[in-house]
């Protein structure tokens, strides 16, 4: 895998990136304040080394998964994402930067048909991990180590932090250019076809939208501060919809962290896109709400 800076700025927008956040969207040669949203590393699998377009298919198959029949591209869903990052980005890669992906679990589902959970490491050259990201299909196995679980956001008090997003008609069509060609996410007949009633954004767009909300409330806005990000999906977001974020501090996390929990709920449909989210922070954040 690789990227660079325009790679950086293009996750950026993609993941709705104001004009106030300068810190990930205004890049020089010798910008000294220029950084990588923390939560960038989890397009690299689609995205590769390359910086031109790639054939969806091709990518979502990878290579063959041994003891199993191959996946279907058009019936894969994802449902489970997090990240874990253990050290800050370069903003230029170079070459020798590897994805390594281990499936840690295997559930055959009555309802969902077979269950992957996949652990994936980015690796640099020299064999340093930076960042550890787990994935599922539907979700985890309650057999098998994995990250932590989200819990329920507090029903007792209000959210400490709300964020509220617009998604522009565009989204998908800029998020896209990150390395995620899938068509269902551009050609409304996919969506369709598919029951979604058109194109759909890119639920690791969303999954972007709320990595920003936190980091911006509990961590100021300071790449370093977000250590553990994770979320369920739940429902579909079409480019255009409104998105609020609501998010609570529930106690303390892990090496001095705050551990925070949160929800993103879609307001043109009422629904909740994002659930069981949970992020550790070092928190650097101003007043509540």
């Amino acid at each position: 895998v690789a990227w660079n800076k325009r790679d950086l700025l293009t996750y950026a927008v993609g993941v709705g990136a104001k004009n106030d956040e300068f810190p990930f969207i205004y890049a020089t040669p010798i910008d000294p304040n220029f950084a990588a949203l923390p939560t960038y590393p989890v397009v690299l699998q689609l995205k590769g080394a390359d910086q031109d377009v790639n054939l969806f298919a091709d990518r979502v198959k990878g290579r063959p998964i041994p003891g199993l029949p191959p996946l279907n591209p058009n019936r894969v869903v994802h449902a489970t994402q997090s990240i874990e990052i253990i050290k800050p980005l370069p903003l230029v890669s170079g070459d020798g930067w590897t994805w390594k992906t281990r499936y840690t679990g295997v559930v055959e589902n009555s309802a969902f048909g077979i269950i992957l959970t996949a652990e994936n490491t980015l690796v640099d050259p020299k064999g340093t991990v930076y960042a550890k990201l787990f994935a599922t299909g539907e979700k985890y196995s309650k057999f098998i180590a994995g990250p932590p679980q989200g819990k329920p956001v507090p029903k007792d008090r209000k959210a400490d932090w709300i964020v509220e997003e617009q998604t522009t008609p565009e989204q998908a069509i800029v998020f896209r250019l990150s390395g995620d060609y899938n068509p269902l996410h551009i050609d409304p007949r996919i969506g369709q076809g598919a029951g979604f009633g058109g194109v759909i954004l890119h639920g690791l767009s969303t999954f972007g939208f709320a990595g920003r909300a936190v980091l911006k409330t509990v961590g100021a806005s300071d790449p370093n501060s977000l250590k553990f990000f994770g979320v369920r999906f739940t429902a579909p977001v079409k480019p255009g919809d409104k998105l609020e974020t609501s998010i609570w501090e529930v106690g303390n996390g892990p090496h001095g962290t705050t551990e925070v929990a949160f929800e993103t709920k879609n307001l043109t449909t009422g629904k909740v896109v994002l659930g069981a989210g949970i992020a550790y922070v070092l928190k650097k954040g101003g007043a509540k709400l």
